[in-house]
């Protein structure tokens, strides 16, 4: 064993720094690695100890990680999975070109796929392990989030297996205009709602799917834990399987997106063995270099070690083995570590003759490593994440790691094979079409079976089902279970306990005090105690569980902890004690709205992903919902997630003394642009009983694919009876809660519309008009957004609209008043009868801090400006 180390400065004693060295290698030569990583260990605590002010430094040599002689067997036909990849690499291309040839603007990308193809071709060959079945003993099936980019590559592949035609990969994003032509729309980047028996996560937002990816995993062992499905293969049972895992193909820039690396910790402090992320590290971004003047191998290298990944290094095809074996000096190590990505990216995009000039000819060392090599040899050196022997070696260690997550950190180039068309340029990300020459070029560098006219003709290239390509092809995906991405969604119905069992407080309330958060609470504490549905209910708090009243399921469900609790708490004699447990079913996810929505999706898409259905419910800072991780919502609800989010605290005077970046105002405008979303804004425990239990049935039952946002208040108020003729308008969006009282016959009459927390300064506002010889109805709207969507359904259809048939049993100018932004109200303003004047109270602009009466007054959606409101209403 040679480990060349030249020291940084110079050396005062280099006999004696050679002896060390001796001596070292001597002890991995006689004792093995094993022994030398102790005695390492042992020198770095000695270190710290004495307090010398070093530390081991976290990056390791430029090399790869799996040497060349511990590499396993590569256990497959090298020669064709090589003609398989670049059928993939020509199909992918001609597929963008193509479209992009008849419509100009539809864009697409080549040069990300182009990077990552082998990388994809490895695990579609040998790991990438699809669901089998539900029964006992079937694999369930990897989970797989593909870097978006690259989705052309994966259409490629499912041409060739079968399941996209030609005509459909000529359709290439024109989803509304394939139908038509008797064709499938291929969606732009992964987006199961555009195709939902294809792709399984979305991952076109950058961030987005690596944290997802790191909850699904942890999700996974949550799922083993509490006993509902083995995904480990831990339990020694008849229904034994192979571990699942969770591999995430990812880029390099995407890492620096807040979501990418935010959850890195957690992924190491469960442990999570189930997963393996593949970084390509094509060094580029859209406009440049990912790090121009450093190293972001290196960058994420210290990233990943110091938060406790195994990791990978994956830097150097199978050419480099010779140069690295007599680079006895350590010059080429020594060089390629010195070497920031903005120069790697230019040797990249130049040819053999300019390497060998600005590379090899830098030391006589190196000159004398590429002696006796040709320039095309040299241009033919491959990056590591191009070479299947060396991939298929990263990946198989990964697999056999245990006790961490790990990241693989592949060295690629960006447009590989597409030459002076935009190998490794700075434009190459945007590179959608290719001319005759560069058609041609790119024919020759992958031996493709293609005349000139053809090449030039973008004709794709499928060969015969009987062919020795198509055979491997297919054999190796039937050894892997089936075909990948392949989305499912069947899974058993879960049944619904009846609303009064578990909410018969709520309904018949009887003018009890409390806020609607702990009605929701109670009611949640019920359903766990169902024996059906009880343990399939996932609880999920951002650490304000004891903010929402939620410290009584501590006892009850436990917080789940992959470890138990090896601790006795400070409150351990409360009988609101905070208790850790492996079974524990409450997710506490710490200070992350980002990690609990990420949470929250893992569970609410279970049915999909694992076959299983779980009811999330995710209870949360309303503020800190939609208008604070509002994208991965949109991600959730693109991957069709089934729960409930449970905006607490709503609204914008609510939540007093909390101020302007607490007091949400907005959420509800939000929702509504969200299709499978539906909002509401109950203000009383009895509608929010009727809603959840119309949400489980929806979701369960009917397994629909919606998910519900629903506004909690802190505030306590009377809570009333809700009669059983008002749940339909409750589900529908609004009902009369109080007919007009207070007025003689003939009397002026005015509709009072209110929702949420301010539906109770409506009740006292009518009290108001009342006593002023004004006869108010009031009518409770649960949902504007509801309201808005039936009005414009009923536009195309004819109908009347349910807001108008409400208001047709009251009279006089409608005022509107809620606790958010006036746009909230004015989405249904098309919809209130004509001939009747509709005016909307809202709480727009920023937040303030004070108390309730004086927020409702300063954005004049108490009592008086209501009652005021309305007065001038019928003044006018």
């Amino acid at each position: 064993m040679t480990i060349p180390s030249p020291l940084p400065s110079p050396d005062p004693d280099p006999q004696e720094s050679a002896e060390w060295r001796e001596a070292f290698t001597a002890l991995v030569a006689t004792q093995g690695p094993e022994r030398a990583r102790f005695i390492l260990n042992e020198l770095a605590r000695l270190a710290r100890n004495g307090q010398l002010g070093w530390q081991p430094d976290l990056n390791t040599p430029a090399i790869n990680t799996v040497s060349a002689q511990a590499q396993p067997a590569f256990g497959g036909d090298l020669a064709i999975e090589e003609r398989l990849a670049s059928l993939m690499r020509w199909n992918a291309l001609a597929m963008v070109v193509r479209a992009n040839k008849a419509y100009g603007e539809l864009g697409g990308h080549i040069a990300s796929y182009a990077s990552a193809a082998d990388l994809f071709e490895v695990g579609f060959n040998h790991f990438f392990h699809a669901r089998e079945g539900l029964a006992p003993g079937q694999h369930r099936g990897d989970l797989v989030f593909f870097q978006p980019h690259s989705a052309p590559g994966v259409y490629a592949r499912a041409f060739l297996e079968g399941f996209l035609t030609e005509s459909d990969l000529l359709h290439f994003r024109q989803e509304i205009t394939a139908p038509a032509e008797g064709a499938r729309g291929l969606c732009s980047y992964p987006h199961p709602w555009s195709m939902p028996d294809f792709w399984q996560f979305p991952t076109g937002s950058m961030g987005i799917g690596p944290i997802s990816s790191i909850y699904h995993a942890r999700f996974m062992h949550f799922l083993t834990d509490r006993g509902l499905l083995d995904c480990d293969g831990r339990k020694g049972t008849e229904g034994h399987t192979a571990m699942r895992r969770v591999w995430g193909v990812f880029g390099d820039g995407e890492m620096d997106e807040p979501e990418s690396t935010s959850a890195l910790t957690l992924a190491a402090r469960e442990g999570l063995d189930n997963l393996v992320w593949v970084v390509n590290c094509n060094l580029q971004r859209l406009d440049g270099p990912v790090r121009g003047n450093g190293r972001i191998v290196d960058e994420l290298e210290r990233l990943f070690t110091g938060s406790g990944w195994n990791v990978i290094k994956l830097l150097w095809g199978s050419d480099w083995d010779g140069l690295f074996a007599r680079d006895l000096t350590g010059a080429l190590v020594r060089t390629l570590g010195e070497t920031v990505d903005g120069q790697m990216q230019t040797f990249a995009a130049k040819d053999g003759r300019y390497n060998r000039d600005h590379f090899f000819n830098q030391s006589p060392e190196l000159a004398a490593l590429a002696q006796g090599m040709t320039d095309e040899q040299i241009d033919r050196l491959k990056r590591g994440g191009h070479d299947l022997v060396k991939i298929h070696a990263a990946y198989a260690q990964a697999a056999a790691h245990r006790g961490q997550p790990t990241v693989i950190l592949a060295h690629t180039k960006k447009g590989y094979g597409m030459g002076a068309a935009g190998e490794g340029r700075m434009t190459t990300h945007s590179q959608k079409k290719l001319d005759d020459n560069a058609l041609i070029e790119f024919r020759n560098r992958f031996n493709l079976p293609l005349t000139d006219a053809q090449a030039t003709g973008l004709e794709f290239l499928k060969p015969a089902p009987d062919s020795a390509e198509m055979q491997y092809l297919q054999a190796r995906r039937q050894a892997l279970g089936g075909y990948l991405p392949r989305r499912e969604s069947a899974c058993e119905p879960l049944p619904v306990p009846p609303l009064a069992s578990y909410a018969q407080f709520a309904l018949a309330a009887g003018g009890k005090e409390m806020s609607t958060t702990m009605a929701f609470v109670r009611m949640l504490g019920n359903l766990l105690k169902d024996a059906q549905l009880g343990p399939r209910v996932v609880p999920i708090v951002a650490d304000e569980a004891r903010t929402f009243g939620m410290a009584n399921l501590f006892k009850q469900v436990g917080i789940y902890s992959s470890v138990g609790q090896r601790y006795a708490p400070e409150d351990i004699g409360s009988i609101l004690s905070y208790r850790e447990a492996r079974d524990g079913q409450i997710l506490e996810e710490g200070i992350s709205e980002a990690g609990a929505l990420a949470s929250w999706t893992a569970a609410a898409t279970s049915y999909s992903v694992h076959g299983l259905a779980m009811l999330p419910f995710y209870i949360y800072y309303s503020m800190f919902g939609f208008q604070r991780v509002g994208d991965a919502i949109w991600a959730a609800a693109d991957q069709r997630a089934r729960g409930f989010l449970l905006g607490a605290t709503s609204g914008r005077t609510t939540l007093g003394g909390e101020g302007l970046q607490h007091q949400d105002g907005t959420s509800h405008l939000v929702a509504s642009t969200i299709p499978n979303c539906k909002a509401w804004d109950p203000a009383f425990a009895g509608e929010m009983a009727v809603i959840i239990d119309a949400g489980m049935r929806e979701m369960l039952v009917e397994q629909k694919d919606v998910f519900y946002y629903i506004t909690l208040m802190n505030e306590n108020y009377a809570q009333p009876d809700l009669p059983e003729e008002a749940h339909a308008g409750v589900l529908r969006g609004a009902y009369v809660h109080a007919p007009a009282a207070g007025g003689a016959v003939g009397a002026p009459a005015v509709t009072l519309l209110g929702s949420g927390a301010i539906l109770t300064e409506v009740l006292k506002a009518a009290e108001q008009l009342a006593a002023r010889g004004i006869a108010a109805s009031v009518v409770s709207v649960t949902s504007w957004s509801e309201l808005a969507r039936d009005g414009q359904a009923c536009e195309a259809s004819g109908a009347t609209p349910w807001l108008a048939q409400v208001l047709a049993a009251t009279q006089g100018p409608v005022i509107a008043a809620t606790d958010y932004v006036r746009t909230v109200p004015e989405s249904v303003r098309a919809y209130v009868p004509a001939g009747r004047s509709y005016r909307t109270l809202g709480t727009d602009g920023f937040g303030r801090s004070d108390t309730r009466a004086a927020l409702r007054s300063f954005f004049q959606v108490d009592a008086e400006h209501i009652a005021q409101t309305a007065r001038a209403a019928l003044d006018r």
